[in-house]
């Protein structure tokens, strides 16, 4: 998918069964509207489509999963969840430069005796690794990281990595 029209406002990413959805300005009715870019690259921006903003910052700073926790509350939302394939791609798209750990924070959490979302969401999609077993009941490593290859993998809360905020 091309936005080459809107690169000056919002990155777009390509993902199955995703449009890049950007938010403007509508002049004619002085609210917020969406811009959507279908497949045969026509634009449609005047009817009213209902869509979720997905904006997430990856920090270049390495720090702990607590520290990358308190970061992202401060300057941003929270450490991402991450509640779907589509999610899960377009977080995938922003870690894949050189610059970027190999594996990067995000808001999944054990506690107790299970996996949780530090933002409240439920847990209903997963991407660990197929096969792993270690994530189910760890002993040390209890914070949980994207890697660039896009699966998660439960990691030691004090090693110091990149991290996603939204």
């Amino acid at each position: 998918m091309a936005c080459d029209i809107f690169s000056r406002l919002e990155k777009c990413v390509s993902v199955p069964f995703f449009r890049c959805a950007v938010q403007t300005p509508s002049l004619a009715l002085n609210a917020f509207t969406a811009l959507i870019m279908w497949e045969n690259g026509l634009y449609s921006s005047l009817l009213d489509y209902g869509f979720f903003c997905f904006n997430l910052m990856v920090d270049e700073v390495k720090k702990t999963w607590e520290e990358a926790l308190e970061h992202c509350r401060e300057t941003h939302t929270n450490l991402t969840s991450l509640n779907s394939e589509t999610e899960r791609l377009l977080a995938l798209s922003e870690i894949q430069h050189d610059r970027i750990t190999k594996r990067v924070w995000i808001g999944l959490r054990f506690l107790g005796d299970r996996w949780l979302w530090v933002n409240g969401d439920p847990l209903v999609y997963e991407a660990w690794p197929e096969g792993d077993q270690e994530h189910q009941c760890p002993l040390r490593k209890r914070c949980g990281a994207l890697t660039k290859e896009g699966h998660w993998e439960n990691w030691d809360c004090e090693e110091k990595l990149h991290f996603i905020c939204y």
